[in-house]
């Protein structure tokens, strides 16, 4: 197997970080209720102290016989084979294979194979594991999100646009690496955006990656950290003014009628993601911009209601775009497979085009939810020509707060 496919891995969740390297016998605990639960190394001001607790709490990972916790010290894919076995129970998908490196004995063996058989970790070329090799950050993540399944929205690069180095990221872990940020599973101290994704993974920073996979899961309360890449930071007031950049995705041009009979839902994905001074996000890119487009005043304006955000945080909203009142003419024998190409159109601006041209071949999927089109086609029987809304939705719906949006 190349190296590119050998962290085809997946989801994990803890076990103790407490392991030596080698074949050494590593230190795992299932915590009691009588357990340790504190760490004179890792104090309450520590940036990971909150996952690290949590996960201790939930007896998922503990600390060495002297009583620390050791955060900063790397952990070794066979340490991390046992965090995964520790961390989930899933069905078998592959059959178990004998790798080359780990001997007779070794403590992780059992860990390492339900880890390779359940699709969490893979091997090397040459049929090898390499356990005691300490884990990129990168691949760690790789491995949490191919377990949980997670798939990118939208553009790959878009997503890793958070990141400032952005351009180290191997190419075999770029889109799951895109989806694990997604996902908001990425944790980056002390630079929220810098990913560092060649760096050997620390104890802490493999329970924060830990950690955000049960909250991804819906199986752990989120944590308020500014160190999750991606989160939204609780009680951020975003002021009435702030301009929303969206795209939409179903076509590259809208035709309304005038007189279009209702208004049209329409869902937008917010462009690029939306941040403060300090860089963290507060509105992801790929977040859903749930709204209407109106026809008033002799133009159309998308006026939105609610985003939703990639973990599905449901924020509600006021905002619209500006009035757009360009115009587009269908006049008597255009062709129609030219006007409608690469668009959708409202009920209303569809009856315009079959009653004007007489062509009725305009297909259900290139009409916005509205009106039916017959109802309307027969008030543009017999004429010439009919003036259409034109929007480029890529450039004339991007949005403006009208009041403070609150994130609470």
């Amino acid at each position: 197997m190349s190296y590119a496919y050998a962290w085809k891995s997946g989801t994990a969740i803890l076990v103790a970080l407490g392991m030596t390297a080698g074949t050494v016998a590593p230190i795992i605990m299932t915590a009691p209720a009588s357990a340790q639960t504190t760490f004179p190394d890792v104090p309450s001001t520590y940036w990971a102290s909150g996952f690290i607790q949590e996960l201790v709490n939930r007896g998922l990972i503990a600390g060495f016989p002297d009583g620390s916790f050791r955060p900063e010290e790397p952990v070794t894919r066979a340490q991390f084979a046992s965090i995964i076995r520790k961390a989930f129970n899933k069905a078998p998908i592959r059959n178990p294979v004998q790798f080359t490196d780990i001997p007779a004995g070794f403590w992780a063996t059992d860990a390492i194979q339900a880890a390779y058989t359940t699709g969490f970790l893979a091997g090397y070329p040459g049929n090898t594991f390499r356990p005691g090799e300490n884990i990129p950050r990168a691949q760690v993540l790789v491995s949490l999100a191919n377990g949980l399944n997670y798939t990118v929205s939208g553009q790959v690069d878009s997503a890793l646009g958070v990141y400032n180095d952005a351009a180290s990221i191997p190419d075999y872990a770029r889109s799951s690496l895109a989806a694990a940020t997604q996902k908001q599973i990425v944790v980056n101290y002390p630079d929220v955006k810098t990913l560092n994704p060649n760096q050997t993974a620390t104890r802490a920073e493999v329970a924060a990656f830990v950690y955000q996979a049960l909250v991804s899961a819906g199986q752990a309360p989120a944590i308020n950290s500014p160190y999750i890449v991606g989160a939204v930071p609780q009680g951020v007031r975003i002021p009435a003014g702030t301009a929303l950049p969206v795209r939409y995705e179903r076509a590259d041009k809208i035709l309304l009628a005038k007189n279009e009979p209702n208004p049209i839902p329409v869902t937008l994905k917010v462009s690029q993601n939306i941040v403060d001074a300090q860089g963290r996000v507060l509105i992801p890119a790929n977040s859903d911009v749930v709204g209407q487009l109106q026809v008033t005043q002799g133009g159309a304006q998308f006026v939105a209601s609610q985003i939703v955000l990639p973990n599905g945080t449901q924020l509600p909203v006021s905002a619209n775009s500006e009035l757009i009142t360009k115009t587009e003419t269908v006049s008597k024998g255009a062709n129609v497979g030219k006007i409608i190409a690469g668009t959708v159109v409202g009920a209303g601006a569809a009856a315009g085009i079959s009653g004007v041209t007489g062509d009725r071949v305009i297909k259900a999927e290139e009409v916005l939810p509205g009106a039916a089109v017959g109802a309307l086609a027969g008030f543009f029987l017999g004429k010439d020509k009919v003036d259409l809304l034109a929007i480029n939705p890529n450039t004339d719906l991007n949005l403006t707060l009208t009041s403070d949006l609150v994130i609470r």
